[in-house]
């Protein structure tokens, strides 16, 4: 039994080795702004929904109020999806130099330039 868990570990460790070592590819702002300019195909507008949706929901989720102070504060109403991707596209595409950073990033530092919170 001992030795079967010890090679449990063992396995485990590699692979984590592995797959530390393996480049995970991201999506850069210019794939996302392919991807989300209009006209889209439904295909398109789908992911590009769901991905910068997923971006802004994985920020929400992982906000602490005590350790980590919020940077995006979407007043309400907000504004539609459509209009902040739109406005996403054009941002990225009159800043050259983001479209090869991660998707991800430039699309929060965009979403906390729109929506700034306010200074107290």
């Amino acid at each position: 039994m001992k030795k079967n868990l010890a090679l449990l570990v063992a396995l485990g460790a590699f692979s984590g080795l592995a797959q530390a070592q393996e480049k995970i590819p991201v999506l850069s702002t210019q794939e996302l702004v392919n991807v989300c300019k209009l006209p889209a195909s439904p295909e398109s507008r789908s992911f590009c929904i769901g991905y910068t949706t997923a971006i802004y929901d994985t920020y929400l989720a992982t906000r602490h109020p005590q350790h980590a102070k919020p940077y995006i504060c979407v007043k309400q109403p907000a504004p539609s999806r459509d209009e902040v991707i739109g406005d996403f596209v054009k941002f990225a595409q009159g800043n050259q130099p983001v479209s090869d950073r991660p998707a991800s990033g430039v699309f929060l530092g965009f979403l906390a330039a729109r929506f700034p919170c306010a200074k107290k």
